[in-house]
């Protein structure tokens, strides 16, 4: 909206018909303005809806507000009438007519009865001068700076409302549905309210949603955020806050259910899996407690670790999961199946070690006689298996190492007398004048 020149000397016939013709551009673009105002959609929506909070009380400003803003157009529009009646009065106005015209069209020369403009005071927009007054005079630049003021501070009101209620209640709506669905769906897996903490969630988003909506429906305006230094009608955004959490709270109850789901559809392979390792860890558990019985008959002076039963704890919770599924009791069967899993398999890996540890004096006796049989190969290859030193080392080691119970510790260190000698004779000089074989075996 544009301005009229400050008031001065009598205006001549061009200033006049130039300014006339600002002030009915002017006037069209404010009437435009108006009558958009008055048809906005937002207006509408506010004129029938039950506002509470901060909106009530802005749009109850807002209302007196649009009021004095179409007193102060008809003001306006009469002047501006007035003025061209004067100028259509002759073609070449007199000086007269021109005086009359400046007082008009410069001058404080728009009346507006002191009740309708003593409205502003309770629109929160610029309110006139001694609002006991019976009326107040304007120059038409005035009335159009107030026309101007009182026209954003409408628009803005408008705007914003309308911006909020064309953003959240349709979204809150799509949620909602959604969570009605995965409502439906959490039923059929036994997903409760009071049974399961996903059940709890639901109820409680439920709640939320439903009062959220109807705060955004009554008082929009709590729900805006203001773009910071933006004076522009409208300038913000919606604020999502309390819908995004909830949206996510949604979005992992739903993955909730999907691992539910995913139970149900897979819980009878799972629960196979589960005893085929539990069966697996109990058959090394008794392969090793008979391992341990012929450690203790084969193996002398060595301690052998005692072999624990299989527990009957994991027992009992396979045959609970085999019972919630059986009774689709789906919510509880997925954090027990998520347990038994990693316990059956700690339970596995335990028995292995058990069994490692019992067999480890057998693996040890097995080593020491693959060594044996490996030096007298090597022994053999080079000529010396019928030596009789190292025949009597090799009878001696083995004569320990396949008897029962077997010294671990004896034996091993009869087996390091044969390597020992063995190295010798490979490694010592064979020229008879220096003789020293037999004489070193003698000492020996």
């Amino acid at each position: 909206m544009g301005v009229t020149g400050p008031p001065g000397p009598v205006m001549d016939r061009d200033e006049v018909d130039r300014a006339l013709a600002r002030l009915g551009a002017e006037h069209e673009a404010i009437e435009t303005s108006l009558l958009a105002l008055q048809d906005h959609a937002g207006r509408r929506l506010l004129e029938g809806a039950e506002l509470t909070g901060v909106t009530k009380e802005r749009w109850a400003s807002a209302e007196a507000s649009i009021t004095l803003l179409w007193t102060y157009f008809d003001a306006y529009t009469d002047a501006l009438r007035g003025a061209r009646d004067i100028r259509s009065r002759r073609r070449w106005s007199s000086r007269e007519d021109l005086a009359e015209l400046t007082e008009l069209l410069r001058g404080e020369s728009v009346t507006v009865a002191g009740s309708a403009a003593g409205t502003a005071a309770t629109a929160n927009a610029p309110t006139l001068h001694g609002a006991g007054r019976l009326s107040h005079s304007f120059s038409l630049t005035t009335l159009v700076d107030r026309m101007n003021e009182l026209y954003a501070s409408s628009l803005d009101m408008v705007v914003t409302a309308d911006a909020v209620w064309s953003a959240l209640p349709a979204r809150i709506d799509l949620l909602a549905a959604e969570l009605q669905r995965t409502r439906a769906l959490a039923h059929s897996v036994g997903v409760r309210p009071g049974e399961h903490p996903a059940g709890d969630d639901l109820e409680r988003i439920t709640h939320t949603l439903t009062s959220l909506r109807e705060q955004v429906v009554s008082d929009p305006l709590a729900f805006w955020v203001r773009a910071q230094g933006s004076s522009a009608p409208g300038g913000g955004r919606p604020d999502t806050t309390v819908y995004d959490r909830e949206a996510r709270a949604l979005e992992d109850v739903r993955r909730e259910i999907d691992a539910v789901l995913t139970v149900r559809q897979d819980a009878e392979q799972r629960l196979v899996r589960l005893r085929d390792i539990l069966s697996r860890a109990d058959r090394t558990l008794a392969e090793a407690r008979t391992a341990r019985g012929e450690v203790l008959a084969k193996i002398a002076a060595t301690e052998v670790p005692v072999v624990s039963g299989p527990p009957t704890v994991l027992q009992e919770q396979l045959a609970t999961a085999a019972e919630y599924r059986r009774h689709a009791q789906w919510h509880r069967l997925s954090p027990l199946l998520e347990s038994l899993e990693q316990k059956a398999e700690d339970e596995l890996l335990r028995a292995r070690e058990s069994l490692t540890a019992v067999t480890q004096p057998l693996a040890v006796r097995a080593e020491l006689r693959g060594r044996l049989d490996a030096y007298k190969a090597k022994v053999a290859r080079h000529g010396l298996a019928e030596d009789p030193f190292l025949i009597e080392r090799y009878d001696a080691a083995r004569r320990m190492l396949w008897s029962a119970p077997c010294d671990l510790r004896v034996a091993g260190q009869a087996v390091l007398r044969y390597q020992q000698a063995a190295a010798e004779l490979l490694t010592a000089p064979r020229v008879p004048e220096q003789g020293g074989l037999e004489d070193r075996r003698g000492e020996q």
